[in-house]
């Protein structure tokens, strides 16, 4: 049974969203407030956390950076702040995902199943060692052992941003438009805004190089070897 940490201070949304996600087949653990929320992650390791941006103490943002220190775990912010800032802020920070409130179940349960979906196409463990990596200059890409290091060391990317490296990798030099990327990395066409790609592209280049990727306006992003 998957495993989701529902962390969310206000009692009635925590036990109706729970309820739902049990309803789902969801093992669900729910905590109160940040503190409460990071004690147990630690605690259970889940397969899933969903989080609240704005929890008492430590807050929603700063639990998911906690997480992101030690863990690939995908992690969902919930919040009733809708402003594309807010969102943008949430994503950088590194969630897998945002989604605002009031909460579509359906439309929660499809996130969920994504972000896990996405974890699973990328394990932390070597397939097959003996597939020859390719070197793009300092960037070395190993599509076997799925790992990538940039100068000899190895790069700490989250699945998302792992799948979206492999995607550019795979077509160098070629101009992806966002709706490609959305199919390739989160495996279904994207229902939001589309600067989720924006976000994730950024992030990517902080850790690979920002050479790596150009923007090519209008049209999407490209893959520099």
């Amino acid at each position: 049974m998957t495993s989701v940490l529902l962390v969310e201070a206000d009692a009635l949304s925590r036990e109706a969203t729970s309820l739902a996600l049990r309803r789902y087949g969801y093992e669900v653990h729910a905590a109160v407030d940040g503190d409460d929320g990071l004690a147990r992650f630690r605690e259970l390791r889940p397969d899933v956390a969903v989080v609240d941006v704005t929890l008492p103490g430590l807050d929603g943002v700063s639990l998911l950076q906690h997480i992101r220190a030690e863990s690939r775990t995908p992690v969902l912010l919930i919040s009733a702040r809708t402003d594309p800032v807010d969102v943008v802020l949430g994503l950088e920070a590194g969630a897998d995902d945002y989604v605002t409130k009031p909460l579509d179940v359906p439309v929660l349960l499809a996130r969920i199943r994504c972000a896990l979906r996405r974890a699973a196409d990328c394990p932390t463990s070597p397939t097959s060692p003996w597939t020859p990596a390719t070197d793009f200059g300092d960037l070395r890409i190993d599509r076997a052992g799925l790992t990538v290091r940039r100068s000899g060391r190895l790069l700490d990317l989250t699945p998302t941003e792992l799948k979206l490296v492999l995607a550019f990798a795979a077509q160098p030099g070629v101009v992806l438009p966002r709706t490609a990327l959305l199919e390739q990395v989160w495996s279904a066409p994207w229902s939001g805004d589309n600067r989720i790609v924006d976000v994730h592209v950024q992030r990517l280049r902080h850790k690979i190089g920002q050479e790596r990727i150009v923007t090519v306006r209008g049209f999407g992003y490209r893959f520099e070897p």
